[in-house]
């Protein structure tokens, strides 16, 4: 009957006739001839469509220059879980990363000049904790831009500020106080990377999603040309177009020290004003998805449009990789997730293979045809050039649905599969052969991403292809594209029921200890030089002063570490406190709030003052006590405090006297455990161990 529910809803009276003939089929002809006399009607030819003809040519000259796609490993600890991988997955990861030809193969890499705050997902160490006080080898971005450099020496080095070390506005929150003590500070950091590290950065920029500050910008070009690194270029001001390119179009010494017009989140919209510098124009931060099958059709459109309509010329995304733990903000936001060190296991997402259709074809330096736009039934084509004759072409058609970005919103837009010529004029006309490189986004279309296909003639100068939706075509005369891989990586596991740390290394290569991701104040491996036994290498929270800070940091220093969904465990931990009369120090378990969030984070906290009493509370801020009492504690003295929390209750100790126990109705059901202390103050950990 479904013939005749079709046919009804298109002609009403027809289909009631088509009705009643039907039930007397059987009746009137078994092979339905009859009807078929009836209603035959002659076979009408269907119009052929005809495709759309887009010419690409460089007779008319050329568009702006490509500098390149790249990622951001910033954000306050993006990239903190990274480190701590076994070395042959660690390696395995940064090559999909980085090394040319084989994944994605990022030619810009961005790093968070750390400064001590929290910024997003975790605190990065800076440089000069204190004024008198230098140190080149803390964090690990300086390994990463090293790494980075070993599989690609010619990707791009960028560094900006996200927080600053309180001493550069004691009690302030702007660190531009004395711009010229602040651009001493930036330019140590551009100075240190070549002395210790021999890596050249190429760009540096102001602080993140701030406004301009325009005397700064001005006093930081002066001092870097001081210092003879007038080759670093400065990116302003890594949040809007304006007003700083208003700014630049009435004051010249500030249009002189800027060389790149960064923005982020621009929707691939840019402004008249930004287009009359004639300053390079970028994406300094972009996409924020969630890497999974869905997420992943923002890469495509914005790495096109963000040229075709905004005339930017590299995109970065945030984050290079998603190596922090689940359940902090912006989970899964990453080229590739990389989350478990303690397995091994990691997970190479789509964005890798989405970069490459892009990055494996084009380098920095080529230049963009001047005849590539939008097609006409949505989506867009690039196209680029070396100038010695190589062309990539690459066209995305993503729909609405999978596309969005994590911001600006993205008005609704109609899109469908298309047939398209390409007509290829100038230098190109002579081409007989593109290389075919396609992708297929969206749920379920894991399997199709960057999939070679064969090779596709062109027919003097005629290339046509027929488009669906959400797909990815790179089309280019190059033949070097690789979808590299690697042996598949170990299966996932959670984190280990039993773990300890004696932090007994004399010599660390990184200044965190392996897993714990501070989340406000730095932790670090510490060397006790007049101490000797068991307390001579010790975790050290480093900050006495809250720093210039980018976010929400917590007026408490933690460090989280393990699971989120621990509910019973036990954890020891020798504890120091260095502040008398005021200091306090804790340990922690049920955690259930990291990244900016953690001013609001609950838990089961178990503290022990100098005054020498303790508390137990069910929040971070120490708002809501459950308990308190006194524990005889005092500072400059080496104490144990354990934590047993069982399915009924938790209970806290001091060495080996029981202080107090209660009911666990009051705290929350699951989460991290966490060391700190009460402020920012000095204070050591030592022996630190986990039982679930």
């Amino acid at each position: 009957m479904l013939p005749c529910k079709i046919w009804t809803n298109r002609l009403p009276a027809e289909g009631q006739l088509l009705h009643w003939l039907l039930l007397l089929l059987p009746l009137l002809s078994a092979t339905g001839a009859f009807i078929s006399r009836l209603f035959y009607k002659p076979q009408q030819r269907i119009p052929e469509i005809i495709p759309t003809k887009y010419i690409l040519d460089d007779a008319s000259g050329f568009g702006r220059v490509f500098d390149g796609i790249g990622a951001i490993s910033s954000g306050g600890a993006a990239s903190r879980l990274l480190v701590n991988y076994p070395e042959r997955q660690r390696s395995e990861i940064l090559d999909y990363l980085f090394k040319p030809n084989f994944g994605a193969s990022l030619q810009i890499l961005k790093v968070e000049v750390g400064g001590d705050g929290l910024t997003a997902d975790g605190t990065e160490p800076s440089h000069m904790h204190y004024s008198d006080e230098e140190n080149y080898f803390r964090g690990y971005e300086w390994w990463l831009m090293k790494e980075a450099k070993k599989r690609n020496p010619n990707i791009k080095l960028v560094g900006l500020p996200w927080s600053f070390p309180g001493w550069l506005g004691p009690g302030k929150s702007n660190p531009f106080e004395n711009v010229t003590m602040t651009a001493l500070y930036v330019v140590s950091w551009i100075l240190g990377a070549k002395k210790h590290h021999k890596l050249d950065i190429d760009y540096i920029g102001i602080w993140n999603e701030r406004g301009p500050e325009n005397k700064y910008i001005k006093t930081l070009r002066t001092m870097l040309n001081q210092k003879g690194l007038e080759r670093v270029k400065i990116i302003a001001n890594d949040q809007f177009w304006q007003p700083l390119s208003a700014f630049m179009q009435f004051d010249r010494v500030l249009l002189d020290a800027i060389d790149v017009i960064g923005v982020h989140y621009p929707g691939a919209r840019t402004e008249n004003d930004s287009l009359k510098t004639n300053k390079k124009l970028w994406s300094s931060e972009d996409c924020s998805i969630f890497n999974n099958d869905e997420g992943s059709g923002c890469w495509p459109r914005i790495l096109n449009q963000n040229y075709v309509k905004g005339q930017m010329t590299a995109t970065i995304a945030w984050n290079l990789v998603a190596s922090y733990y689940p359940r902090i903000p912006s989970e899964r936001d990453g080229m590739l997730t990389a989350k478990e060190p303690w397995s091994g296991h990691y997970v190479v997402e789509t964005p890798i293979w989405i970069s490459a259709h892009t990055t494996q074809f084009a380098q920095p330096g080529w230049k963009y045809l001047k005849t590539v736009g939008l097609l006409k039934e949505g989506g867009s084509y690039v196209a680029l050039t070396d100038g010695l004759g190589n062309l990539t072409i690459i066209v995305e058609t993503m729909s609405h649905r999978v596309s969005k970005c994590i911001k600006p919103e993205l008005p609704y837009y109609f899109l469908s599969g298309q047939h398209i010529v390409f007509s290829l004029q100038g230098k190109f006309k002579g081409l007989t052969t593109l290389q075919v490189w396609f992708s297929k986004v969206g749920k379920g279309n894991r399997n199709y991403a960057f999939e070679k296909q064969k090779p596709l003639k062109v027919i003097e100068g005629i290339v046509t292809l027929q488009l669906g939706i959400d797909e990815l075509y790179t089309l280019t005369t190059l033949t070097t594209g690789q979808k590299g891989s690697h042996p598949t990586p170990p299966e996932s596991r959670p984190f280990p029921s039993t773990f300890e740390d004696n932090f007994d290394v004399g010599n660390p290569y990184f200044s965190g200890a392996p897993h714990f991701a501070d989340q406000t104040g730095v932790f670090e491996y510490f060397t006790n030089d007049l101490v000797e036994g068991d307390h001579t290498f010790t975790f050290r929270q480093m900050l006495n002063q809250r720093p210039i800070t980018w976010a929400e940091d917590a007026d408490q220093t933690i460090s989280i570490i393990g699971d989120y969904n621990w509910k019973d465990l036990k954890i020891t931990c020798d504890v120091y406190m260095e502040t008398p009369n005021t200091g306090g120090i804790f340990v922690a378990a049920r955690v259930n709030k990291g990244g900016s969030s953690i001013r609001h984070a609950q838990g089961i906290f178990f503290w022990v003052f100098a005054d020498g009493s303790f508390s137990v509370t069910s929040d971070l801020a120490g708002v809501s006590t459950i308990e308190r009492g006194i524990s005889n504690f005092t500072a400059e003295q080496w104490y144990t405090l354990t934590l047993i929390v069982s399915e009924t209750s938790v209970y806290g100790m001091l060495n080996a006297t029981v202080l107090w126990k209660a009911p666990l109705n009051s705290f929350p059901e699951k989460g991290w455990v966490a060391i700190g202390t009460r402020s920012f103050e000095f204070g050591q950990f030592d022996n630190f161990h986990i039982q679930i």
